[in-house]
């Protein structure tokens, strides 16, 4: 027995020292930046600003309406709504916010806690957009999409765009979207890791999907060398998500907070 707990103890101190020394070669990422949320009111114009109307599809309601972008009880809202300004040509007014010309980065890890409404048309998402569009307008600099969640489906999208993937049209090979499901009705974080040869998905601190760089493809499939910056928003309608119907109105993503690591 003696020489039981001897070997025990042995094999214990091996798999501690193991342990430590994982520990200590991989590197600790630290907060660079982060919003908790915790003030009511409009998003933080340090952190934030409205994304404004635009029109791609997911741009062509966006307003700087207070009630569709709010601060409350610790949660960020974003609301895709029927207008109620009588001077607004837009049927519809949608929650649409960025830290564009605020806050931007280049490799690291972005994690998003969010909960997601549903209805036909309803359209959130959490992505990433080029600072500087290095290599021309999108998609040749790319995209990255965190998060789509659309109507009242079961899963939400992760996808990365470039001229490869929307131009020569290669999607496969490494595959370039993925669909993951998620605990519906309530908060989940969703992510990405971000290095300077692959893009990681992850939904609740899961893998879902790995984008690698392919060397020989240059800029066109790697845009991703870049800073980037962060954008929200509860779009509704266009010619992905399809009809909006009125009586599933109001919709709307509560974020709990943005924290972004290297």
């Amino acid at each position: 027995m003696k020489h039981l707990q001897i070997y025990l103890f042995f094999l214990i101190a091996i798999s501690v020292s193991c342990s430590s020394g994982k520990d200590e070669d991989t590197p600790k990422r630290k907060i660079i930046w982060q919003d908790e949320f915790n003030e009511d009111g409009t998003p933080d114009p340090e952190k934030w600003t409205f994304a404004g109307r635009n029109t791609p599809d997911w741009a062509c309601y966006c307003t700087d309406d207070p009630s569709t972008a709010f601060v409350r009880d610790g949660k960020l809202h974003l609301v895709g709504k029927l207008s109620e300004n009588p001077e607004d040509t837009a049927k519809y007014n949608t929650g649409c916010i960025s830290t564009k010309e605020k806050f931007d980065f280049k490799y690291g890890r972005i994690e998003v806690k969010a909960k997601l409404s549903k209805g036909k048309g309803s359209w959130p998402a959490i992505w990433m957009m080029p600072s500087e569009n290095k290599y021309g307008g999108w998609p040749h600099s790319g995209e990255i999409d965190i998060m789509e969640h659309l109507n009242f489906d079961n899963f939400v999208y992760q996808t990365v765009h470039s001229e490869y993937v929307d131009i020569q049209n290669k999607r496969q090979n490494p595959d370039y979207s993925t669909t993951a499901s998620f605990k519906e009705g309530d908060f989940n974080t969703y992510g990405m890791e971000w290095y300077p040869d692959s893009i990681v998905f992850m939904i609740n601190n899961k893998k879902k999907l790995t984008y690698p760089k392919v060397e020989k493809e240059g800029a066109a499939q790697w845009p991703f060398d870049q800073p980037f910056y962060i954008i929200l928003d509860q779009a509704l309608g266009g010619n992905w998500v399809g009809e909006i119907i009125d009586e599933d109105l109001p919709v709307t993503m509560e974020v709990d907070w943005v924290r972004v690591y290297q």
